[in-house]
């Protein structure tokens, strides 16, 4: 069996591959050039994507004993995953770019070009399980990938490969020591791999522009002070509101909500963040088998977020989870997963793209 393994330069996709080789499988390696300037994309301990992790790819495979080639993504990577994450900022949404490069490159751009080149499949360092074609959490919590690859279809999931579900990142590491893979120490990327300085604020700006508006209070419709840019703000949002006055309760506010129409962003308590009912569009269920409901499941609503009780509904275009107990900024544009758990584990059920959130009150009226 031919499998493209995707090496990120890092300890996971470098292990990855060496167990697919060890498992029998033919293996080629292959990194994804997601930048036409790697400079501005992040470097050392906080990057990905750079010359830097394209060597230590190249270095890995070499021990490995696979072919290597680097894959020029760099024009995909910019309309899928860079333009996509500037446009959902620019409509008031919080987008994850983390899922829409699974969803658009690894597991589709790759993958398309892997399959017509005569691969079987993709193999990937993601910590999550594969179990019969069904997509499980991590047995490493703390690392499990599941909610960002909740995205994928049937046929998708049937051509990955993700050897690592079943060990935890200190397992990982240790192996890759004893394989003699010097990324085994390798610090872990973090942030955006494309906001090169860390500044999503400055990035969004320079692509937006500045938009002056007014911040308003939730209670009173009182405006508050002015902002430069709705993007700049995101639900829940606590810090860098800069209204030069407090509460008259003398608590913090935060962003409530963001009205990119009128340019308005709109602070309350942190009590007015608890939402009960989630509403989100395009669901992927991931056995392709649609289901209306209710179903009773947990929910996730954004990346290594808590996990909460919920009655799941749909009506084929849009999904909604009523939850067991309140959820609170919760984000317009983050992915919501639902999961069946299990003696086995947790199984990824579905996924949908949210669309608003309320309270229950506002809900039913």
């Amino acid at each position: 069996m031919r499998v493209l393994a995707a090496m990120s330069g890092g300890v996971d996709s470098a292990v990855a591959a060496a167990r697919a080789a060890e498992a029998g499988y033919d293996v080629t390696g292959v990194h994804l050039a997601l930048s036409s300037n790697p400079q501005t994309f992040r470097s050392g301990a906080r990057g990905c994507c750079t010359l830097e992790d394209s060597r230590d790819a190249r270095r890995a495979a070499d021990v490995i004993g696979i072919p290597f080639y680097v894959w020029d993504m760099a024009e995909r990577f910019k309309q899928d995953v860079v333009d996509d994450f500037v446009a959902e900022y620019a409509a008031g949404r919080t987008p994850n770019p983390c899922l829409r490069c699974n969803e658009k490159i690894k597991f589709s751009a790759v993958l398309d070009r892997a399959v017509a080149l005569g691969f079987d499949a993709v193999v990937t360092g993601h910590h999550a399980r594969l179990d019969a074609g069904a997509l499980r959490r991590s047995v490493d919590a703390a690392k499990d990938q599941s909610y960002v690859l909740a995205v994928l279809n049937r046929d998708q999931l049937a051509r990955a490969i993700f050897p690592l579900g079943d060990s935890t990142k200190e397992q990982v590491r240790a192996e890759a020591a004893r394989r003699g893979l010097a990324v085994a120490d390798k610090p872990d990327s973090h942030d955006i791999c494309f906001i090169a300085d860390g500044d999503t604020k400055g990035f969004l700006n320079r692509r937006l522009g500045e938009k002056p508006g007014d911040i308003v209070d939730a209670a009173t419709g009182e405006v508050l002070g002015g902002h430069s840019g709705a993007h700049q703000y995101t639900v829940g949002q606590r810090h860098g509101l800069h209204l030069g006055r407090p509460a008259p309760d003398g608590r913090p506010r935060y962003v409530l909500s963001i009205t990119p129409v009128d340019n308005t962003v709109t602070v309350g308590p942190r009590e007015a963040l608890n939402v009960d009912v989630v509403h989100a569009d395009r669901p992927v269920w991931l056995d392709g088998e649609e289901r209306s409901g209710p179903l009773e499941c947990q929910v996730q609503l954004r990346a290594h977020g808590e996990v909460y009780p919920a009655t799941l509904t749909s009506d084929g275009d849009t999904m909604t989870a009523r939850l067991g107990s309140p959820a609170k900024g919760v984000a317009a544009g983050q992915a919501l997963v639902a999961y069946l758990p299990g003696p086995d584990g947790d199984l990824v059920l579905a996924s949908a793209t949210i669309s608003r959130a309320d309270a229950l009150a506002a809900a039913d009226a």
